[in-house]
């Protein structure tokens, strides 16, 4: 017999589809590697998967210096199969860890539920609420629509006013900008000198309250709140 999900198959009790979500840099990789810690020293089988890590390697990585190797999906892949693949080669799979999941298509969210629903599988869902244009991402607009239990991630992250960072904002270099694709892979950390790169623009992300986020304001100008005005 092959194990679908370990001893839930025998004896099934009800499964979670959870997602967990917020701006840059709250920490969701890091939590997503502490819940896989924490379900596997209990025995449990997992499997994590992931796209667009900004490792550009198939892991999921933590700006803290975590990581842990992953399964790449794209927006082609059945996340259904993938586990039942896993029970075809005699794996136990009894929770899904997905990170990056805002880049997931609403049908994969729909697989997830399914997984959760009819085979018993824990779903732990990380990743971002909104896009550089302060739009819901169309994965995350679905987990939140589907989910048993959403949770915003309460590490707080600040813009550069001190205030709460809610905002995810693109910057070309030096510019924000708001319009262009929706997923452009990159870190938060600035190039050391943007542009560089053979004529390449520098693209990074930054975290801002709405109020800045609306001015497209990156920092503080000489004559701006806590700065001395300059004749």
């Amino acid at each position: 017999m092959v194990p679908a999900s370990g001893d839930r198959r025998r004896h099934p009790a009800p499964a979670h589809l959870r997602f967990f979500h917020g701006p840059m840099d709250c920490g969701k990789s890091t939590l997503a590697l502490q819940v896989d810690h924490n379900q596997s020293r209990q025995g449990r089988h997992g499997l994590l998967v992931t796209q667009g890590d900004r490792s550009a390697a198939p892991q999921i990585s933590s700006r803290v210096g975590l990581c842990r190797a992953a399964i790449e999906i794209s927006t082609d892949t059945d996340l259904r199969l993938l586990v039942r693949d896993r029970w075809a080669d005699g794996h136990r799979v009894d929770y899904l860890i997905v990170d990056e999941a805002q880049f997931l298509s609403p049908g994969q969210v729909d697989q997830l539920a399914e997984l959760v629903d009819e085979s018993h599988v824990d779903v732990y869902a990380f990743g971002l609420t909104t896009d550089f244009r302060a739009r819901l991402f169309p994965g995350t607009q679905r987990l939140l629509e589907v989910c048993d239990d959403v949770q915003r991630i309460q590490v707080e992250v600040l813009c550069w006013c001190g205030l709460p960072g809610l905002l995810n904002a693109r910057v070309v270099d030096g510019v924000m900008v708001r319009s262009g694709a929706t997923v452009v892979v990159a870190d938060t950390a600035p190039p050391e000198l943007p542009g560089e790169g053979g004529g390449t623009p520098a693209v990074r992300y930054q975290v801002l309250c709405r109020r800045h986020h609306v001015r497209g304001e990156l920092g503080p100008t000489a004559a701006g709140p806590g700065q001395l005005a300059l004749p």
